[in-house]
C-alpha cells in the first residue's frame, strides 16, 4: 500500500478513522504525507490540521488517543481507512463519535468500558465505579473475587434471574479490574484470538 498524495493539490488525503473494535465511524481528518509517516511511526493517528497548519495528534490535549489497528488505502490509493482503538471520547462535544451517535454502540460493553474508563480517570462523587477505583487493586480484585463466589452459588440453583444478575455482577466488576490494571477487553479478546485453531 502506497498512498499517493500528489493527487491533490494541497497534498492532502482524506482519513476515515473506525473503531477496530465496533467498526463505528469516529471520524474524518486529513493527512500528508509527513503526517502518515508520523502515524506510522508513533502508533497514534496524527493529522494534518487544515486549521493551525501543522501535525496536529488526536488527543494531544485530551489525552483521548486512538491508537493505530491498521491502515488500508482505497481503490485509487487517495483516501485512508484507520481501524483504531479510542481513549475516551473522539468528538470535542465530548461524544464517542464526531457523527451523533452518542453511546449506540451495538455493543454494549464497549460503551460501558468507556464509562468505567471515564469514573477511573475522571472521578464523580457519589459514584460507586469512581470510589470503587479509590479504594485500590486489592479492594477491587476482592470485589471480583466476592462476585465470582455468589455466581458459583447461584449456578447450583434453578433461579435463571438471580443466576444472570450475578452474572452481570461478575462482568462488570472483571472490567473494573481490567481498567485498574491499564487493560481492555480487546486485550483479552487479542489473547483468545491467538490461542485459537481454526477448524480444518
Amino acid at each position: 500500500m502506497k498512498p499517493d498524495f500528489k493527487k491533490s493539490p494541497d497534498g492532502l488525503l482524506p482519513v476515515i478513522v473506525q473503531d477496530n473494535k465496533t467498526s463505528k465511524v469516529l471520524m474524518l481528518g486529513y493527512m500528508n504525507e509527513e503526517a502518515y509517516m508520523a502515524t506510522q511511526k508513533d502508533g497514534r493517528v496524527i493529522f494534518y490540521s487544515r486549521s493551525k497548519n501543522r501535525l496536529w495528534m488526536k488527543g494531544e490535549t485530551s489525552d483521548n488517543f486512538l491508537y493505530v489497528e491498521s491502515i488500508v488505502a482505497d481503490c485509487d490509493n487517495d483516501t485512508l481507512l484507520i481501524k483504531a482503538r479510542p481513549v475516551g471520547p473522539v468528538c470535542h462535544t465530548g461524544a464517542d463519535t464526531c457523527f451523533d451517535e452518542i453511546n449506540t454502540s451495538d455493543h454494549f460493553l464497549d460503551t460501558l468500558e468507556k464509562i468505567i474508563f471515564k469514573r477511573k480517570n475522571n472521578p464523580v462523587e457519589g459514584s460507586y465505579t469512581s470510589d470503587l477505583f479509590s479504594k485500590g487493586i486489592n479492594k477491587i480484585a476482592q470485589k471480583v473475587g466476592e462476585e465470582a463466589t455468589e455466581l458459583i452459588i447461584e449456578a447450583k440453583d434453578n433461579d435463571k434471574e438471580l443466576f444472570k444478575n450475578e452474572a452481570a455482577d461478575l462482568l462488570f466488576h472483571y472490567l473494573i479490574l481490567l481498567q485498574a490494571k491499564g487493560f481492555s477487553l480487546k486485550d483479552v479478546e487479542d489473547v483468545l484470538k491467538k490461542r485459537h485453531k481454526p477448524e480444518k
